[in-house]
């Protein structure tokens, strides 16, 4: 019996997609350039089905990739070619909610924002807020590590993570860490996250909560170069206060933001930054203080400050919605994700700037100002014959760009399939050959989510019987 035969005796017709018609929509994610045609796609409703898929993609050695929303802009919730996709959106409840322990438990489907909107009766939230937050899910917020503005000081999504439920990629369900924030021996909750699918599907997270602090203020600069923006974070920095989140908005990203929200933004600005502090009242106000006279030595020519908490969220919806927002700009821009020290970042956005002009092409700088991770929005006409590519060739100059200066080719995004051909460029064979044979050791057939992170193809190796490695090891144990 071939493997549609076994998915259909699995799902019932409307959980079942093997029509060309029904695939078209998962073709691609965030990052449409990239798309392939899955073999079929499954809609699980029971943490039962998806067992039951991977083990029956691991027996046929049909490959498979789990997704969300499809909100990835590396491409890396982008079909197999020829596998099985298996979205877990229905797979959406808030199994546990422990206010007393700070803790909920949800299921891998759950959209990022409804957390922090069921722990808010308790004073309760969950900090990492990507800019997709509204429709992002907590599975995809683990495979890439995702972070968003405020990672500043409450860092990324391993940094909230207590324990995880998966299949790995041979069938196997493994329970990884638990409910307490103290643990014995290795870290696998933490090993698991940012593995982009390459491990298995994560089914149940268990999340940490974070109070909600007593104060916001939000300050918002405008400068009229980049360079002085840039400037101004590391002297933010360098005076010892670490601010909820810093970020940097550039002359394109602020119209882009404008024409879609209104955010009120000042429309003449090269640069605007947004800082935020919060916390304790008495911690913010005299921190507040410090802030302001720092930023009057920045050569900010404009300063607000939030009123209420709705100027403030006025602020952040502009500032959230500007990767959309320059698709009014643009019928078609790349997004970037490198990031660099912060050292270095007024050089940085210097010499994108030079790239820009160089290359004829506008770029979008909106980015996580706090640990430099830049996130430049490349527009061009994918209707002109070779634009695409020549987007890529900036793309590409920008990471390496990165790199040379000692950061990375990726902060959240991930590697996905845009940036595989950049990996060699930061890892040697030797870091490379230590992560592939870390990744066959729970995926010795290379199923899950083939094609992704390493150049190059990968071709299949022998299974492995008896105990698990990882069991071995005593970083997992067995249902």
């Amino acid at each position: 019996m071939d493997l549609i035969n076994q998915l259909e005796q699995l799902f019932p017709p409307k959980q079942l997609f093997t029509k060309k018609s029904q695939l078209v929509a998962y073709e691609t994610d965030g990052l449409t350039s990239f798309r392939s045609e899955p073999l079929a796609v499954v809609v699980p409703e029971t943490h039962d089905q998806v067992i039951e898929t991977v083990r029956l993609c691991h027996k046929a050695g049909v490959p498979f990739m789990a997704r969300g929303s499809g909100t990835s802009l590396s491409g890396g919730s982008m079909p197999v070619e020829g596998g099985v996709v298996i979205t877990l959106n229905r797979l959406n409840k808030i199994l546990k909610l422990d206010p007393e322990n700070r803790f909920a438990v949800v299921e891998a489907g759950t959209v990022n924002l409804k957390v922090s909107q069921a722990a808010a009766p308790h004073r309760l939230y969950y900090a990492p807020d990507p800019s997709s937050q509204q429709i992002c899910t907590i599975g995809g917020n683990l495979a890439f590590n995702s972070g968003g503005a405020h990672c500043l000081k409450y860092g990324m999504t391993a940094n909230h993570v207590l324990g995880i439920k998966a299949v790995l990629a041979d069938g196997e369900v493994a329970e990884l860490g638990g409910e307490s924030a103290d643990t014995v021996g290795p870290d696998a909750a933490g090993f698991f996250c940012g593995n982009e699918g390459l491990f298995g599907v994560a089914l149940e997270v268990t999340l940490r909560l974070t109070p909600q602090p007593q104060r916001y203020c939000t300050l918002l600069a405008a400068y009229d170069s980049l360079e002085k923006a840039g400037h101004a974070v590391s002297a933010v920095v360098d005076s010892g206060m670490l601010p909820g989140a810093m970020e940097i908005m550039d002359k394109l990203s602020i119209k882009a933001a404008e024409t879609a929200v209104n955010a009120g933004y000042p429309q003449d600005a090269a640069a605007l930054l947004i800082v935020e502090l919060e916390g304790e009242i008495e911690a913010v106000e005299e921190d507040f203080k410090t802030l302001r006279g720092l930023i009057d030595t920045t050569g900010a020519y404009e300063t607000r400050v939030a009123q209420d908490d709705a100027e403030r969220m006025t602020i952040w919806k502009g500032r959230k919605s500007a990767f959309s927002a320059v698709g009014r700009l643009s019928p078609d821009y790349l997004v970037q994700d490198g990031v660099v020290p912060r050292s270095r970042l007024a050089e940085a956005l210097v010499k994108i700037e030079n790239y820009s002009k160089e290359y004829g092409l506008d770029v979008a700088n909106v980015f996580h100002a706090g640990d430099g991770n830049l996130h430049p929005l490349i527009m061009f006409n994918g209707k002109e014959e070779g634009a695409l590519h020549h987007a890529e060739e900036l793309a590409g100059k920008i990471l390496s760009m990165c790199v040379e200066m000692g950061g990375s080719i990726t902060g959240e995004h991930g590697v996905g399939m845009e940036k595989k051909k950049y990996m060699p460029q930061m890892f040697n064979e030797t870091d490379m050959e230590c992560m592939k044979r870390v990744r066959r050791a729970i995926d010795p057939l290379e199923i899950a989510n083939r094609g992704k992170m390493f150049p190059g193809g990968e071709a299949p190796a022998l299974t492995t019987h008896g105990a698990h490695p990882l069991e071995k090891a005593g970083i997992i144990s067995r249902e």
